[in-house]
């Protein structure tokens, strides 16, 4: 790998890192009485939608250290996988995801996902977008400072950027127009059907 690829994947497991611990810090936030509020996933609760995140987190290892595909993977995260202790929960399905992207040569290699092959970068890539829109959605719900890192925001724009418009309905509405002056955590909000 040349050393413009190498510095590109140490910036991207370095946002990775980022919107992970922003996602947490948000999950440490929760209050006992807070596990049943809405969220602007309107499906979801604050449950379910740290739910959602322990899920994607769990499908690392699997897909990208062991080389599986979904289907041989199969309905092994379906439902609840927060148990009675969901912070623990997310807590070992983080650290295993951390550790799947980290790994050596790790972003190199591929992934096989529901619409077929993909790099392991452009995977981990969506993965950090999902943290950080999802960090907001949480924020939201609980009511904790909805202010996202600049870095984070541009990365995500960036990953959704080309196809917002192609995302799942059930968890992101469709794109609102922002205001003329908007700033861009609005503007990548306003792009996945939020309204800051």
């Amino acid at each position: 790998m040349d050393s413009s690829a190498s510095a590109d994947h140490a910036r991207l497991l370095e946002r990775h890192r980022e919107a992970i611990a922003l996602f947490d810090s948000r999950v440490r936030a929760v209050g006992p009485d807070q596990w049943d509020l809405p969220t602007p996933c309107t499906e979801w609760t604050v449950r379910d939608l740290v739910n959602h995140l322990a899920v994607e987190q769990l499908w690392v290892a699997p897909l990208v250290t062991e080389g599986r595909t979904i289907a041989d993977v199969g309905d092994a995260y379906d439902g609840d996988v927060l148990g009675a202790d969901p912070a623990a929960a997310w807590e070992s399905a983080k650290e295993a995801a951390l550790a799947a992207f980290a790994g050596p040569g790790a972003l190199e290699g591929t992934v096989e996902l529901s619409y077929g092959k993909t790099p392991t970068a452009a995977y981990c890539s969506q993965m950090v977008a999902d943290a950080v829109v999802h960090s907001w959605d949480l924020s939201r719900a609980i009511g904790a400072d909805e202010r996202l890192p600049r870095d984070l925001v541009d990365a995500a724009a960036a990953e959704f950027g080309g196809y917002a418009d192609q995302l799942p309905r059930s968890l992101f509405a469709e794109p609102v127009e922002p205001p003329a002056d908007a700033d861009a955590q609005v503007r990548m909000l306003a792009m996945l059907g939020r309204e800051a």
